[in-house]
């Protein structure tokens, strides 16, 4: 059982993801919450890991720590992006077992399952196929953090469970547009291309790629509702169903923010996936679905990226 009072080991609450689910954690009334900065605590070092996690006697351990950026980090940086994600999740969650914690959640990605895969996409399409290249280092990386926590959970009866999320968006995301995803790419593309007065904004590839957003409180939302939650499946698809092309978002935006801009395209630049929004259907059956809607979720976000900006 999981209770207010039980001792949670969060790894990553700098993050966007892990700050999400930091703050949802303490509104739920969890007081006792273990976080460490990376300077305190170096999660590629097996050692310190094991010694850390077998100290502080954690029952539940959340993993949102990970090297994460967009397309053109994925393909650039392909050797960083295998090496510190192996690393940093068998560290933890080999560590979380050798420590004797029984619950653990691992965030897995929807780019894990492959490149031509049937749409919505089920759980069962995992490792059915080929992935997209451009991300495939961080893909095998997270697939293998996915079939550890499954196989970790029949060996040795644990509840180690994988969320697989969809594109995720929120406050404290990354906008460098070297590194950053899509969504907040073209947020700082869009905000900076309206400020200087220009007639276009230019997006990546021919912008028919279709993509499903999820605002990151309702993924922390839905991290302690399956953390509390007794499941037979080890891994479980969490999205939103919000679904544009590339186009698309890039007209909400615009829209969004009274811009007059038209749209040009890059198509030197890659595409990624012709289409990933995640079938659901699990996670509903259960009683969890997202709560915020994309025009809410984009104010509060947006009003966060121009405090930043200050």
């Amino acid at each position: 059982m999981i209770y207010k009072k039980s001792k949670i080991f969060l790894a990553g609450h700098k993050g966007m993801v892990g700050s999400a689910i930091h703050k949802k954690l303490k509104q739920n009334g969890f007081k006792n919450i273990i976080v460490i900065s990376k300077k305190k605590l170096n999660l590629l070092n097996q050692k310190k890991v094991e010694k850390f996690i077998i100290a502080k006697k954690p029952e539940i351990v959340i993993i949102a720590a990970a090297r994460v950026g967009g397309i053109l980090a994925n393909n650039n940086y392909k050797a960083n992006f295998i090496y510190e994600n192996l690393m940093i999740q068998t560290n933890l969650i080999h560590s979380s077992f050798l420590g004797g914690v029984k619950n653990l959640i691992f965030l897995g990605s929807s780019c894990i399952y492959p490149k031509n895969v049937k749409q919505p996409i089920k759980e069962n399409y995992f490792m059915t196929g080929k992935l997209e290249e451009t991300n495939d280092a961080y893909s095998i990386a997270k697939i293998a953090g996915a079939k550890m926590c499954m196989e970790y959970s029949n060996q040795y009866k644990l509840n180690y469970k994988t969320l697989m999320p969809a594109n995720m968006f929120g406050c404290n995301d990354n906008y460098d547009l070297k590194s950053s995803h899509f969504f907040p790419a073209l947020i700082n593309k869009i905000h900076h291309a309206k400020l200087r007065k220009n007639k276009f904004v230019t997006i990546w590839g021919n912008g028919k790629p279709m993509r499903e957003l999820l605002y990151v409180d309702d993924f922390a939302d839905a991290c302690i509702f399956f953390m509390k939650k007794k499941t037979k499946e080890s891994f479980l698809n969490i999205g939103s169903g919000i679904e544009k092309t590339i186009f698309g978002y890039t007209k909400y935006i615009i829209k969004k923010l009274d811009a007059k801009l038209k749209i040009k395209y890059d198509k030197s630049k890659p595409n990624g996936m012709k289409r990933k929004i995640l079938d659901l259907t699990i996670s509903k059956k259960y009683g969890w679905k997202s709560k915020t809607s994309l025009d809410r979720a984009f104010d509060i976000v947006y009003s966060d990226f121009v405090k930043k900006l200050e």
